[in-house]
């Protein structure tokens, strides 16, 4: 019996790795061994780093929010337990914003808290 080999869905993946590493260096965008593991490293440091991101902005709320929490008078934590307490719905995204650019809205939920 003849071996049979599906060379068209091979010429397919192929294909698709190499529209992948598009943009790539050097021989990772067009010799598919390179390309395959090049893209297969891009994949992972992209899943990982959609988790990241969200990490690496909250601490960038928090580093804003503390901030101007001090300019009142106040540390972050001091100002967030006092937000809890006093039931104000704002979120950490919301309220970093509120600091960075309307800082008269900050200044008056700060002095709702205090």
């Amino acid at each position: 019996m003849p071996r049979s080999v599906n060379s068209v869905a091979k010429r397919a993946r192929r294909k698709k790795v190499l529209k992948q590493a598009k943009g790539y260096f050097g021989r990772r965008k067009n010799v598919w061994t390179v390309a395959k593991n090049a893209v297969d490293k891009a994949m992972l440091y992209a899943y990982r780093d959609r988790k990241a991101k969200k990490r690496n902005f909250r601490s960038l709320w928090i580093m804003r929010i503390n901030a101007a929490a001090r300019q009142e008078g106040l540390s972050y934590s001091q100002f967030m337990g006092k937000i809890k307490t006093s039931e104000i719905g704002l979120n950490r995204k919301v309220l970093a914003d509120l600091a960075m650019n309307h800082p008269e809205a900050f200044k008056a939920i700060v002095e709702k808290v205090k």
